[in-house]
């Protein structure tokens, strides 16, 4: 092992041609005023009129569609990229933007219907359409993981929490004091050479080390990732012939730096043999450039279209639309999301789809195959099954950080359900989401009052505080069965606190760093370090849009930084009166108890509350949604 030392001196069819056709849009009622954009008809319940022009985009929509009470900006996006200091990187941002997002201030009571942002975004895409985009990544200057974590004492969540990224199941027993042999920094020899150091710290993939021989001495510590190619197990010197060599500034410490060794490695561990050649094939990702794949149409959540993969990095997948020419029109997702299927699934199960104009592949795509895609549980829907018309609580795919009142629309084949946000639909059901029937995304009733999180109550609803009880018999609507929902919670091993990448998924092309901040059993809050609150997402814990410290430099993907200071200071005052006057009108009416509750039933049925934890770590199972009984 140390004589390395010793000899150192100083075929399927296009579905394109498929006979199934987008559905027919039923007809708008005549007492709604419409909006016409771009050949496109969108109702706009509130029969308001006006427009306004966006000073970030320069956009024209409709007035009451803006952002915020000035109406100056058209969406979230752009309030959030005039307040930055990095313009640019804001502009760039948006060219990639997966449907313009609707405000999170409005949250509460007053959250704008889709219909009208479809409008404005149906406009906006029709002015990016003369414009060149550079798909060139901005760079992040001054930010580094090392020095972050360091100057604030963060944790970041462990490798092991991310079983879809890179080494996430074969992480073993890396930890602190495990040795490795790195390049010696400190030397002036002319060659490059080695020597061995051992990790102080664990972010992710990213480890603080320290060269053996400096005890205490933090004086040369250093930060890389340890999946990088300069970085082996004990031992790799000697059998690659390359020299180890202490570094300059302790040479004088020892005179017998193999006698030094061979006690401080007696029993240490150090990465597996074949540790290199695992982080390889962990990085090796099945899906390949111009296959097709059917993926949301993110300007019509209710359809799927035809998408070619155009990239893959990391896993994830910048998808164009089969009928963008420029190839300006994609949308980035992880190859496990569940917004993409193989060529043919929307028929399988229902989905309402897109036709392409195209008639025929184009020479050099191929369809994806369906094994490569992520397989959703099976259910049995020939007993009690979830029917159009039953409410629940879904997570707001267009505003994530809210999860709102809603409502079974449709429902479809192998377990998959169209959800519609109540109060904020569009009339010809464009805006219905579909999720699976096991979707971690999707709730029973009373699921937000029992954890203690803020629900979104239909939009223009007045009787507040909300009440299901009420509002049930008011809809003469029932809940779904509680029995239905997924309630399995994995060991998942995140804590409040802990650091991590994750992607910004109403920018989604945006990975960016990130802090857990509440904990629901299976369910993450993760907040954008440097953004304010309403910016959050709720996020599943095994969803693959979140990834630890140091993905982006392990792939090659492009880390979007905290925000800057002067970027969060340039919240209005009235901005933040408004919203701690939400939270204690929140605080105020969801301290209502189970007692208080059973006080209120429904004539004929009983609900009785289980409650779970909140804001704490919860991997095992437990019954944490209502229990109904007969």
């Amino acid at each position: 092992m140390f004589d390395g030392y010793d000899s150192c001196s100083e075929d399927t069819s296009s579905s394109s041609s498929s006979d199934e056709s987008e559905e027919e849009v039923a007809p708008l009622p005549s007492s709604l005023p419409i909006i016409k954009n771009n050949g496109q008809v969108y109702t706009y319940p509130d029969g308001k009129s006006g427009m306004a022009t966006c000073e970030m985009c320069g956009m024209v929509g409709v007035r009451d569609a803006f952002y915020s009470k000035t109406k100056r900006f058209c969406s979230v996006s752009c309030s959030r990229s005039y307040s930055s200091n990095s313009k640019k990187a804001s502009i760039l941002a948006r060219l990639q933007v997966a449907g313009k997002p609707p405000t999170k201030k409005a949250k509460v009571l007053q959250k704008q219907p889709l219909v009208a942002k479809l409008a404005a975004y149906a406009q906006y895409q029709a002015t990016l359409q003369n414009q060149a985009k550079t798909k060139t990544a901005v760079p992040v200057e001054g930010f580094s993981w090392g020095n972050y974590i360091n100057s604030n004492s963060f944790t970041a969540a462990p490798v092991t929490c991310f079983k879809h990224a890179p080494m996430g199941t074969c992480w073993g027993d890396i930890a602190e004091g495990v040795r490795v042999e790195v390049p010696n920094t400190d030397c002036s020899l002319p060659t490059k050479v080695f020597w061995i150091a051992g990790i102080v710290k664990l972010a992710g993939y990213n480890a603080l080390l320290r060269y053996e021989g400096f005890e205490n001495d933090s004086s040369l510590d250093f930060w890389c990732n340890i999946c990088g190619s300069d970085i082996h197990p004990v031992g790799w010197c000697a059998t690659s012939g390359k020299p180890l060599v202490p570094p300059r500034s302790i040479q004088h410490k020892y005179t017998n730096w193999k006698a030094f060794l061979v006690k401080r490695l007696t029993g240490a561990k150090t990465l597996p043999p074949d540790f290199s050649q695992k982080v390889s094939e962990s990085m090796q990702y099945p899906f390949k450039t111009s296959m097709r794949v059917e993926v949301v149409d993110k300007t019509h959540l209710c359809r799927t279209r035809v998408a070619v993969v155009d990239s893959v990095v990391g896993g994830r997948l910048r998808l164009v639309y089969e009928e963008s020419e420029d190839k300006t029109d994609d949308f980035w997702c992880h190859m496990y999301s569940p917004l993409i299927h193989h060529i043919g699934w929307s028929r399988s199960v229902g989905h309402r789809f897109k036709r392409s104009d195209i008639t025929k592949k184009q020479d050099g795509h191929f369809d994806a195959p369906p094994h490569l895609f992520m397989k959703v549980k099976e259910v049995d829907a020939a007993g009690e099954w979830f029917k159009e018309g039953m409410k629940l609580e879904a997570i707001d795919p267009l505003n994530l950080s809210a999860i709102c009142v809603a409502t079974i629309r449709k429902v479809l084949a192998d377990g998959y359900l169209m959800i519609g946000i109540d109060g904020s639909e569009a009339a010809d059901g464009s805006d219905w989401f579909c999720y699976h029937a096991t979707s971690p995304s999707i709730f029973p009733v009373g699921f937000c009052e029992i954890n203690m999180i803020e629900l979104t109550p239909p939009r223009g609803y007045a009787k507040l505080p909300f009440k299901w009880f009420d509002y049930l018999r008011e809809t003469d609507s029932i809940a779904a069965p509680v029995k239905l929902f997924n309630k399995e919670v994995p060991n998942h091993g995140f804590h409040v606190g802990m650091k991590l990448e994750a992607v910004d998924l109403m920018e989604p092309r945006l990975v960016c760093v990130a802090t857990v901040t509440r904990i629901i059993h299976r369910l993450l809050r993760i907040h954008f370090d440097g953004w304010e609150d309403e910016y959050d997402q709720w996020v599943d814990c095994e969803s693959p849009d979140l990834y630890p410290v140091g993905w982006c430099q392990l792939t090659g993907y492009q880390l979007q930084p905290p925000a800057l200071q002067s970027s969060r200071d340039s919240q209005s005052s009235s901005s933040k009166q408004k919203k701690k006057a939400k939270s204690q009108q929140y605080k105020g009416h969801k301290k209502m108890t189970s007692l208080q509750l059973k006080e209120e039933l429904l004539d004929g049925e009983e609900y009785s509350f289980l409650q779970g934890t909140s804001d704490q770590e919860s991997n095992g199972s437990a019954s944490y949604y209502i229990k109904q009984e007969p």
